[in-house]
């Protein structure tokens, strides 16, 4: 399976809305099932100053997205950013998750002089919480019943990645 990166587009917004829209998708975000096309379509035409999204393409088709979040609420916290991501679930478990995490960590190093990383992991998303690892994860606590998600509070993990240069 061929996977091609690229900067998201603003015509991106209904394969995305299809993503959301997946049940393992929805289920490892802060997202909503039902996403409507509107709320995507804005969301990708007035993306803040700092974001940085990508996006998986097979085929032709957008099966995922990640975005790069500058933490700008001070100053001495330019060296850190944020990261969430989802992927079709057709499409989980075939690389295009490691696929985007590379390229949105090749984008952070050598490009926007990022060196902390920081992400939230439900504590029962085991194929996150393996790729996240891979690609030098660390967690660093416990949200405890850090949101709402099919009828029960569930937890969630900080994890943050250091690069040391």
């Amino acid at each position: 399976m061929n996977i091609i990166i690229r900067a998201t587009e603003p015509a991106d917004y209904e394969a995305i809305r299809e993503t959301m829209a997946q049940p393992l998708a929805y289920a490892g975000t802060l997202q909503v099932p039902l996403p409507s096309t509107e709320m995507w379509k804005k969301r990708l035409a007035e993306l803040p100053a700092g974001d940085h999204t990508l996006v998986a393409e097979v085929d032709g088709k957008v099966v995922g997205n990640i975005g790069l979040h500058a933490i700008q609420k001070s100053r001495r916290r330019a060296h850190a950013a944020g990261i969430g991501m989802a992927v079709h679930d057709a499409y989980q478990g075939k690389g295009v998750g490691s696929a985007l995490m590379q390229a949105v960590l090749d984008l952070a190093d050598n490009w926007l002089q990022y060196s902390r990383i920081e992400l939230t992991v439900y504590v029962d998303n085991a194929a996150a919480l393996a790729l996240y690892k891979k690609f030098g994860f660390e967690i660093e606590g416990t949200h405890k019943q850090y949101a709402f998600r099919n009828g029960q509070y569930v937890d969630s993990y900080s994890m943050a990645r250091i690069r040391n240069r």
